[in-house]
């Protein structure tokens, strides 16, 4: 745990516990810059796993379109980590409860076929793309906590984990040539809600990835073999009530479903 974030991660751990309304922080805490913020999301991340949510199973990146990045007015990607025991497979029933505000964001899912250590040259498209082996359709479960986003800050957000509260997975399959051009439809209760493409996410699944790639390793950290990566949302982030039943088809990939209770 970094020692100068150790109070603030464990602040920010009890305003979890309590259900708290989230509310910006990370500047009161001296993350006043994006490393200091992912310094804090680090601490905070170290606490959550004291607390028995398990190791670090993989890595989320958010805010990789145009229209999530106007819905929370911020311009760039951020991202979290994604713990073991948040993982759920396809057909999970989620309570909303659970949260302070559950919303769904639906993705294209990366897995690591091989090691991208921190070096000290930026990896390539062309060396990440190389270096996945498997993709799925998956949905993440972010918590936003009743967010007021007229008042959100950037630092906030990442320090909070990127507000990544789980992910749900489609079963693996070979990675399409062209990730781009994947579409995905999502259905609430049978009927067609919205539809996005792979390109939506900065082009590609494969542009934030190697922009993950190259921020972990300035960070000392590097992606291993069998990690997941969530590549951004391909529509804006719904927020479900009890009785929703999702499901997410990315073409030449896969489907998979969630139902809230």
């Amino acid at each position: 745990m970094t020692n100068r974030f150790t109070a603030s991660a464990r602040w920010l751990r009890d305003q979890h516990r309590m259900g708290a309304r989230f509310v910006p922080f990370a500047r009161e805490a001296g993350a006043t810059a994006l490393p200091d913020a992912y310094s804090l999301q680090e601490a905070h991340v170290s606490a959550q796993q004291s607390d028995g949510l398990g190791d670090i199973r993989g890595w989320k990146i958010g805010l990789t379109s145009a229209r999530m990045q106007a819905m929370c007015g911020i311009d760039q990607p951020v991202a979290g980590a994604v713990l073991d025991s948040r993982l759920h497979r396809s057909g999970a029933t989620i309570r909303a409860a659970y949260h302070g505000r559950l919303g769904l964001e639906f993705e294209i899912c990366l897995r690591m076929g091989r090691d991208l250590p921190p070096r000290d040259t930026p990896y390539t498209a062309q060396e990440v793309a190389a270096a996945i082996d498997a993709a799925a359709a998956a949905i993440e479960m972010v918590d936003d906590r009743n967010c007021d986003y007229t008042t959100l800050d950037v630092e906030s957000l990442i320090a909070d984990n990127s507000w990544n509260a789980g992910v749900v997975l489609g079963d693996w399959a070979a990675v399409p040539d062209d990730l781009g051009a994947s579409e995905g439809i999502v259905t609430l209760n049978g009927a067609q809600l919205d539809r996005g493409f792979g390109r939506d996410v900065l082009g590609g699944p494969l542009i934030p990835l190697e922009w993950l790639a190259n921020h972990l390793s300035t960070r000392g950290r590097g992606l291993s073999k069998g990690d997941l990566v969530m590549t951004g949302s391909l529509i804006p982030t719904q927020f479900p009530g009890p009785g929703a039943c999702y499901d997410f088809s990315v073409q030449g990939i896969g489907t998979v479903a969630l139902s809230i209770a």
